[in-house]
């Protein structure tokens, strides 16, 4: 199966690596809007370079498409590949309006094509060996789960920009995986962001740091924090209390100093790629399989519109400093 991925950025690159070395993938192409950063990348592989992704869609050598552009191309390019009946792997989120991604959604149906969301923290190893102790009834029944969600690094202002921001772009991951964990949808959201790291944020009405409290119907609740920097390198951990006990999905081993940001990371500083490499690499085979085996993903569009239905109920709460019922 040849594959174009489309997106020549740090997560383009990790997707093209993925593919590269994928037993049953081909590499064909790369596009990015900056041809020299597809160069860049495509120089990497020997593949094709391209500037424009419709055009590259054209290729009746291409099988599948990777998106992992800027998040308000994903609607557009996901509309394109699934016309040209390509299977899709499409970077979250899959729109920054329902609008579009309602239309997206009636579109994937439409054409029939495999689409997969890239929800990759629903293969990593240690979150899905919680969820399968959950699921096996070892904690018994959950009650409470806390999610912390902090960056290595905060993005440039002009990713922000386009992003939809924090609760759409970063957290929309741990809304996911708070539904996931839960065994239930969200009924209600309070959510609340500073600008912390970069008060330039605030510009364009975003922030870098956040704390998120759900509640569902059942009366379950999950805390997610937020930060856009992490000063010990990428954090991520789960802990979920049950009514027999407690589960927990501990971070990468990082060493602390007094020194914060000052210190030298050295080998502990864990970066995304790191923390992830596994899960990109489990979520690009399941991906495979399900377009070889005409089989549902564990990841598909509905999962992705639940996700955003609740961050734009985050964000309302955030504008309007209360609790916001989530509308499904």
């Amino acid at each position: 199966m040849k594959v174009c991925v489309i997106g020549c950025g740090k997560m383009g690159a990790v997707h093209a690596e993925n593919v590269a070395q994928h037993s049953s993938l081909i590499l064909h192409s790369v596009v990015d809007p900056n041809l020299g950063l597809a160069q860049q990348l495509a120089s990497r592989f020997g593949v094709v370079a391209a500037s424009n992704a419709e055009e590259a869609l054209k290729s009746s050598d291409v099988d599948a498409v990777i998106i992992a552009s800027s998040s308000d191309t994903h609607a557009t390019l996901i509309e394109q590949a699934a016309r040209r009946g390509k299977a899709i792997l499409c970077e979250k989120p899959i729109g920054t309006n329902m609008e579009e991604i309602q239309h997206v959604a009636q579109v994937i149906k439409e054409t029939g094509v495999p689409f997969m969301l890239g929800f990759n923290r629903r293969f990593d190893p240690r979150f899905s060996a919680v969820h399968s102790s959950l699921s096996a009834g070892k904690i018994g029944a959950p009650e409470m789960v806390c999610i912390t969600s902090r960056d290595a690094l905060p993005p440039p202002l002009g990713y922000v920009k386009v992003s939809g921001g924090i609760f759409r772009d970063m957290t929309i991951h741990d809304f996911d995986m708070a539904r996931w964990m839960l065994g239930e949808a969200p009924s209600e959201v309070f959510a609340t962001g500073s600008c912390l790291v970069n008060q330039d944020f605030a510009t364009v009405g975003d922030s870098d740091t956040a704390m998120v409290v759900l509640k569902t119907p059942s009366g379950r609740l999950c805390q997610i924090n937020n930060s856009r920097r992490s000063t010990v390198g990428y954090d991520q951990r789960v802990e979920v209390f049950g009514s027999q006990g407690v589960l927990k999905s501990e971070d990468v081993p990082a060493h602390v100093n007094m020194g914060g940001m000052k210190a030298r990371p050295g080998d502990h500083f864990c970066h995304i790629y790191n923390r992830y490499q596994q899960s990109y690499q489990a979520e690009l085979d399941h991906f495979v399989a399900c377009v070889e085996n005409a089989s549902r993903p564990l990841v598909g569009i509905e999962d992705g519109i639940l996700a955003l239905k609740i961050a734009n109920a985050a964000q309302q709460s955030k504008e309007e400093g209360r609790p916001v019922a989530i509308a499904y």
